[in-house]
Order: structure tokens, then sequence, then C-alpha cells
């Protein structure tokens, strides 16, 4: 293990079927496919749906000694509706991984000697409860590792004041465009009503929120149009020759999928421009197959051998 994901792992409820997911989740378990298993620490329930969390730890052969059972609350859900609109995300309040404790996870850290990580990730939705926000911050306290923040903003569970602190502890921030456009609305009262900025003018503002929180880079997503990277040092790094994926089923996780080969990238010295560039392909190829994660452990192989 050289890194650690933070956050929630859940089972997500659509009306005919059930899915273990969580963007941390996911992550973690791209990584431990690319034989990169990261330490997870998170917080799940004695129930039926903590045991569907444990048997996706054993499929992916990753450590669980980061993972908390809470005897009070459940396993995390998310329950999942399609509308005419679209699906619609509830996220129940007061779920197991709210509770992260904050000793246990620092004792996580140091039992597997990961003082000295190459990358730690985290997102806002574990941080919407005080414990869990005081877990993270042991862990990033434990921990040399750069802080890698995946906003992944979901509709009523973090606010400007959240995700400010969130940016402050963050050395790498990824972002999706609607994600940005939020940022932008808190910070320089761009609203989404506003007339469209000019190509120079975003980048302007990504690069007033690179210094404002003292990034060292700011990566923006742009679905099968690649990403863009802001760094410290005012440059700029567009990938935009993404070769597009056969057919799209559906697009869920594919940020989790970009995050999980960035984390990698930084884990063996790849070359930013290279990390960009497997990271925006890797998310295209997950939106041809259905859900988040494979269900099929051979989709990696081909990757893996890739990417040795």
């Amino acid at each position: 293990m050289s890194s650690i994901v933070f956050g929630e792992a859940l089972v997500e409820e659509f009306p005919a079927e059930q899915a273990v997911g969580g963007a941390p989740f996911n992550v973690a378990r791209h990584l431990a496919a690319f034989l990169a298993p990261p330490l997870v620490i998170t917080r799940i329930g004695n129930d039926r749906n903590g045991l569907a969390v444990r048997a996706e730890f054993e499929r992916f052969v990753m450590p669980d000694l980061g993972v908390q059972v809470d005897a009070m609350e459940e396993t995390g859900r998310m329950l999942v509706d399609r509308t005419p609109a679209g699906q619609r995300f509830t996220l129940p309040q007061r779920q197991a991984y709210d509770f992260i404790d904050p000793a246990q996870a620092a004792a996580s850290v140091a039992a597997t000697g990961l003082a000295g990580a190459h990358v730690v990730y985290f997102g806002t939705l574990a941080q919407r409860e005080e414990r869990s926000r005081l877990a993270l911050a042991e862990v990033l306290g434990a921990t040399s590792a750069k802080r890698f923040l995946d906003l992944n903003l979901r509709p009523g569970q973090a606010g400007e004041a959240l995700v400010t602190r969130a940016l402050t502890a963050a050395d790498i921030v990824k972002v999706n465009e609607e994600e940005l456009q939020a940022l932008f609305g808190w910070y320089f009262q761009i609203g989404p009503d506003e007339p469209a900025l000019e190509a120079d003018e975003v980048h302007a503002a990504c690069r007033a929120l690179v210094d404002r929180f003292a990034l060292e880079a700011l990566v923006v997503t742009l679905g099968h149009r690649g990403s863009v990277c802001f760094r410290a040092d005012g440059s700029l790094l567009a990938t935009r020759d993404t070769p597009v994926p056969p057919f799209v089923i559906d697009t869920a996780g594919a940020g989790d999928a970009f995050a999980a080969i960035f984390m990698l990238g930084l884990e063996r010295g790849w070359a930013l421009e290279t990390t960009l560039a497997r990271a925006n392909e890797f998310a295209g190829a997950i939106c041809a197959v259905a859900g988040a994660v494979p269900r099929d452990l051979n989709f990696y192989d081909r990757w893996v051998a890739r990417w040795r």
C-alpha cells in the first residue's frame, strides 16, 4: 500500500437492483485492480449492506485495516430514482460513514506505515458531519502525502464553508465543469445565468482559484473533450486527443475512474501529460460498461499490461 483513500463506501439502491459504490470506494477498487491497493478508511454498519461492502474488499483483494464497524448506524445508502429528467439521487442523513472515528482512523495510518504515503484521496460527502471531518483532519495530520481532493459535489450535501475548508486542505483538486461553475459562483459571484465567459476569462478564474488556495494543480475534466490542468507556476496543460469509446452505456463513475488513474500516475511518477491522457482514456472506457466499476475484473487486464 502506498496511498490512502478516505470517505464513503455505500450501497446504491436502484429500482430493480443494488450495487456497491461511493466515489472513494470506486477509486479504491480501481487502484486495487491496477495492483496498487490503497488503505481505505471508511465506516460501515453491522448489516447486510456492510457485508456487501466487505465482499468487494475480498473481490478486489484489498486490505480492510481501515474499515470501521458502527454498532448503531447503518451502512451508507444512496437511493436512485429514474425520472423523465434523468436520475435523482437521495442520500439519507446519519449513515455510518458520517461517524468515522478519528482515533481509529489515525491508528490505521500508523499501523500500516503510511505516514509517508504518496497520496491521500478525499471528497466532500464524508465531511458533512463533524466526526468524520475530525477523522479526516487526523488522517491528513498523520501523513506527509500529497492531498488529492475530488470535489464530487452532491446537491444539498456540501455548502461553501465546507468546500472552502476542503480546498484549503488540498494540494491537488479535481472538478468537473458543473463543479467549477459552483466554485465560480461562490468565489467570484459568477452565476449560471451570467453571460458565458470567454476562454481566457475561464482560464484567469481557474488560475485565481489555484492562487487563492495555494494549490499545486487544479484539474478540470471535460468529459469526451478531455481535461485541462492549471498549475501553480501559471502553466496550463490541455489533453484533448482522447480516444472516443466505441459506445456509451452510461457515464456513471467516469470521474472516479479519472481520479484513480491520476492517483496511479502520482504513485508511479508518470509525466503529467501521460497521466492526464491515460486518465481520460480510462474514464472513457468506463463509460462503455454498465456501472461505475466493472463486474468482470478481466476488464482491467489490457490496461494493467499497457501501463505496467
